[in-house]
C-alpha cells in the first residue's frame, strides 16, 4: 500500500493520552476482548489516519498478547498441544488479513473500517447471547469437529489481521464450541489465538508499513500493563463497560463513515 499516510511525532500529551489508552486496552482485551476500540481510536486522536492508526495499533498489541500470557499461566496450564494447534492457524489467518490490508488502497479501508466497528460494536453487545447460542448447541460429550474449527479461526484470524475490533468476541464463540471447559480457560485460550494472528501481522506492518514507532511504543506499554492486571480484575462488573464501549464503537463508527463519504 503505497499511498501510506506520513506520521508525526504524537508528542507528550498524545504519548499519555495513548498510555492511559493502552492499559484500559489491555484490561478490556483481556476481559471481554475489547482492546482495539479502545486503541483505535486513541491513536486517530492522536493524530494518526486511519490505516496508519491500524498498522501501529496491530504492532503495539503484541505486547497485550505477552501481558495476558504472563497473567493466565494458571488458566494455560495442560493447554500447550491445542494452543499450538489454534495459534498456529490462527497466525496464518493474520498473515492472510495483513496480506489483504497491505494490497488494499487507503481510500477503500477508510470506506471498510467504519463498518467494521460497528460489526465489533454489535459483537460486544450481543456476546452474551452468542454465548449462551453456542452452550445451548454444544452437546457436553462432544466438540465442534476439528476441520470446521480450523475453518473458523482461520477466518477469525483473518479477520484479526485484517483489522481486529472485536476478534476476540468472534474467537470466543468459535472456542466455546470447540471444548466443555470452564469459562476462564477458553478465555484465556482464546486470548493466546487471536495474539498470535495479531503477532503474524504485527511483523509484517513492522517491515512493510510505516508504523509509528512512538505511538506504538507508549500504547504498547499501558497494553501490557493492562493486560497482566486483566485476570486481577475479571471479578469487577465489566457489562455496564462492555455496553457503553460498544454504543462509542458505534458512535465512531458513524462519525467515521461521514468523514470517508464526505471525502
Amino acid at each position: 500500500m503505497r499511498e501510506l499516510l506520513h506520521i508525526h511525532p504524537s508528542g507528550l500529551g498524545s504519548a499519555l493520552l495513548l498510555l492511559a489508552a493502552g492499559i484500559a486496552s489491555g484490561l478490556a482485551g483481556s476481559i471481554a476482548g475489547l482492546a482495539s476500540l479502545f486503541s483505535y481510536p486513541a491513536l486517530l486522536a492522536a493524530g494518526l489516519g486511519p490505516v496508519a492508526a491500524n498498522v501501529t495499533n496491530t504492532v503495539a498489541l503484541f505486547s497485550n498478547t505477552v501481558g495476558t500470557a504472563a497473567g493466565s499461566r494458571v488458566e494455560l496450564q495442560g493447554q500447550r498441544r491445542r494452543l499450538v494447534r489454534l495459534a498456529a492457524t490462527a497466525a496464518l489467518g493474520g498473515a492472510i488479513g495483513a496480506a489483504l490490508l497491505l494490497s488494499t488502497p487507503s481510500s477503500t479501508f477508510q470506506l471498510v473500517v467504519p463498518w467494521l466497528i460497528a460489526l465489533g460494536s454489535v459483537l460486544i453487545l450481543a456476546r452474551d447471547p452468542l454465548r449462551s447460542l453456542t452452550a445451548r448447541y454444544r452437546p457436553d460429550s462432544a466438540s465442534l469437529p476439528q476441520l470446521p474449527l480450523a475453518c473458523a479461526v482461520l477466518l477469525v484470524g483473518l479477520y484479526g489481521g485484517y483489522f481486529g475490533a472485536a476478534a476476540g468476541v468472534l474467537m470466543l464463540a468459535v472456542l466455546s464450541l470447540s471444548a466443555t471447559e470452564p469459562l476462564p480457560v477458553t478465555n484465556a485460550v482464546k486470548n493466546i489465538a487471536t495474539g498470535a494472528a495479531n503477532v503474524t501481522a504485527a511483523v509484517a506492518y513492522a517491515f512493510l508499513a510505516p508504523v509509528d514507532w512512538g505511538a506504538a511504543a507508549a500504547l504498547g506499554l499501558g497494553c501490557f500493563a493492562g493486560a497482566w492486571l486483566g485476570p486481577v480484575v475479571r471479578r469487577l462488573p465489566e457489562k455496564p463497560l462492555r455496553i457503553a464501549i460498544a454504543l462509542a464503537g458505534l458512535a465512531l463508527a458513524w462519525s467515521l463513515w461521514r468523514d470517508a463519504v464526505a471525502r
